[in-house]
C-alpha cells in the first residue's frame, strides 16, 4: 500500500489497520491508544460537535479483541493505553498517567492506565494537561500529551532499544511525534484522512533536544 506520508524513517498509512497490518514487518515496540468504547466521540468537546455526526461513533465500542491481539503481536514489546478496558494477558507492569490537580473532582478519570507486555514494576507519571495548556491545542478528542508518550518510549527502552515504533490507531500522530523527537523510526495507521494530514503537519515541525 502506498504511504500517505514518508520522511526520515517516519511513515503514515491512511486506511484500516486490519488491512494494513498483515503487510508490515514486526517492529520493536507497539505503542498505541485504541478506542476504549466509552463514547469519547460524543463527549462535550465543543469544536468536535460540529464535525460530521456519522464520524462521532468511532468510540462507541472497544476495539475488537482479535484485532487487538494482532496489534500486540506486531511488536517485540507492546504498550496499550486503556489496557484496563481490554482482555489482555496478565501483566504486573502498567504505566499510569496521573492527570494532576486539574482533574480532581471532575467528571473525568483522574488517571489513565497503559498495559505493558514486558515484565517490570508499574510506574506513574504526573502531568497536568490543563495547567500545561495541552488541552487548548489538542487536535483529536482523545489526544495524549506529547511528554506522556515520550515517557512511554523511555519506559519501554529500559528493557530494549525501541528503534521502530508502530501505532495502528494513530489519531493526530502523537506517538509518531514522540518517536521523531527521540530519534526513532515509526509507522502510524489512521482511518480518517484529516488526522493523517494533522499528523503529517506535526511531523514537519523541527525536533528539539530533550537531553
Amino acid at each position: 500500500m502506498e504511504p500517505y506520508y514518508e520522511h526520515n524513517g517516519i511513515t503514515i498509512y491512511h486506511g484500516d489497520c486490519r488491512e494494513i497490518l498483515p503487510g508490515l514487518e514486526k517492529v520493536d515496540l507497539v505503542l498505541t491508544d485504541p478506542p476504549y468504547g466509552i463514547g469519547a466521540g460524543r463527549m462535550s468537546l465543543g469544536k468536535w460537535k460540529t464535525s460530521r455526526m456519522r464520524k462521532l461513533d468511532w468510540d462507541a465500542h472497544p476495539v475488537d479483541s482479535d484485532l487487538l491481539r494482532d496489534v500486540v503481536s506486531k511488536g517485540n514489546r507492546a504498550c496499550v493505553w486503556g489496557g484496563n478496558y481490554f482482555q489482555l494477558e496478565p501483566s504486573r507492569c502498567f504505566l499510569v498517567w496521573d492527570k494532576g490537580n486539574g482533574f480532581r473532582g471532575r467528571d473525568f478519570s483522574e488517571c489513565e492506565q497503559a498495559w505493558c507486555s514486558w515484565d517490570a514494576v508499574s510506574r506513574i507519571k504526573s502531568y497536568d494537561p490543563l495547567a500545561s495548556g495541552d488541552y487548548k491545542t489538542k487536535q483529536h478528542p482523545t489526544q495524549k500529551p506529547l511528554p506522556v508518550m515520550r515517557w512511554c518510549v523511555s519506559q519501554a527502552d529500559r528493557k530494549a532499544v525501541n528503534e521502530t515504533i508502530l501505532d495502528p490507531f494513530m489519531g493526530s500522530g502523537t506517538t509518531l511525534r514522540a518517536a521523531k523527537d527521540l530519534g526513532r523510526q515509526a509507522i502510524g495507521i489512521e482511518l480518517e484522512e484529516k488526522y493523517c494530514e494533522i499528523a503529517a503537519k506535526r511531523l514537519a515541525q523541527e525536533v528539539f533536544d530533550f537531553d
